[in-house]
């Protein structure tokens, strides 16, 4: 990958994330999680720190989420980051 594709894909990814934040409907549950996960794997790589607590339901949701991405290359997870934002905005 270029750094030209590389740098059209992070403006293309940070886009998407100001898009998600205007969609028309609020997604449901599982999408939003993916789109959390995605984000967070684009932005950050592997999931990194310690799992949340037990009687934290939201934020061990998103942390399980984000593992289940774990060795998806970065840009990759922008990609379909970007792809589900496109297709949420119809």
């Amino acid at each position: 990958m270029s750094d030209l594709r590389n740098a059209d894909l992070q403006q293309a990814f940070e886009q998407a994330a100001k898009d998600v934040k205007s969609l028309s409907e609020r997604p449901d549950n599982d999408t939003l999680l993916r789109l959390y996960a995605l984000y967070k794997q684009g932005a950050e790589g592997d999931v990194s720190g310690a799992k949340p607590g037990f009687f934290d339901f939201v934020g061990t949701a998103k942390y399980e989420a984000w593992v289940k991405l774990k060795g998806t290359d970065q840009a990759e997870a922008r990609q379909k980051y970007i792809d589900l934002v496109k297709k949420l905005r119809g």
